[in-house]
């Protein structure tokens, strides 16, 4: 899953990238509040962590122009962060739209915990069971099945089986399965989606997932 974390601080955005990316997300890092909606229009997020206080526009104007958006993006996710620490301004926060509020100082794994229970309250409502053939992916629970049985992915195999299954008829590029993977800056190695590809495949069956020269990969006719 892919976050979009909309930060000035330099050491607290650095950490917050980091701990993130160890919990399995690909992370994207703004300082500017101007720089949101490009990144937004350009890519899919599940996620948005918003501080308050940003140069170029405030999070507040962030935030107000993300809920009147007239697509998708109106009900993504956004789990604000900031010192502003008042009743009034968590209340005001949450009025604005947002569908958490932290105060920082924050202890980084009740970070990770606000960010699974919005992305798990948010696939609840909009996204249901993805079936193709006999596998069935629940992208709440994370959890796969093959004719029945559990089948066990890492974080990044499941991540590049949800985006098949999400378009089983389309090809998609290695750019797109890699930006589903990884966030801005981080290194790519030359062949990772190869190796996750082969790994589903042995998992899923050698003709579930066909490679499409030059192209990319898309799913098996069912």
């Amino acid at each position: 899953m892919r976050i979009l974390l909309i930060e000035d601080d330099p050491s607290l955005g650095s950490s917050l990238q980091s701990w993130l990316q160890m919990d399995g997300y690909a992370v994207d890092w703004l300082q500017r509040g101007d720089q949101a909606a490009v990144a937004l229009a350009t890519h899919a997020y599940q996620c948005v962590l918003l501080d308050r206080g940003l140069p170029g526009l405030d999070g507040d104007a962030v935030l107000q122009a993300l809920r009147t958006a007239h697509s998708s993006q109106a009900r993504l996710p956004v789990i604000v962060i900031t010192a502003r620490d008042t009743l009034a301004d968590r209340v005001q926060g949450l009025d604005l739209g947002a569908d958490d509020y932290l105060v920082k100082p924050f202890d980084l794994e009740e970070l990770s915990a606000r960010v699974r229970a919005v992305l798990r309250r948010s696939v609840e409502q909009y996204t249901p069971e993805l079936r193709h053939g006999a596998v069935v992916l629940d992208p709440a629970a994370k959890h796969v099945t093959l004719e029945g049985e559990p089948l066990t992915l890492t974080a990044r195999e499941f991540a590049i089986l949800q985006a098949l299954m999400r378009r089983p008829t389309h090809i998609l590029s290695r750019t797109q399965l890699e930006e589903a993977l990884y966030g801005w800056g981080q290194e790519v190695e030359s062949n990772a989606i190869e190796v996750h590809i082969y790994n589903l495949r042995k998992k899923l069956g050698n003709r579930f997932i066909v490679t499409v020269r030059n192209q990319g990969y898309r799913l098996a006719p069912a």
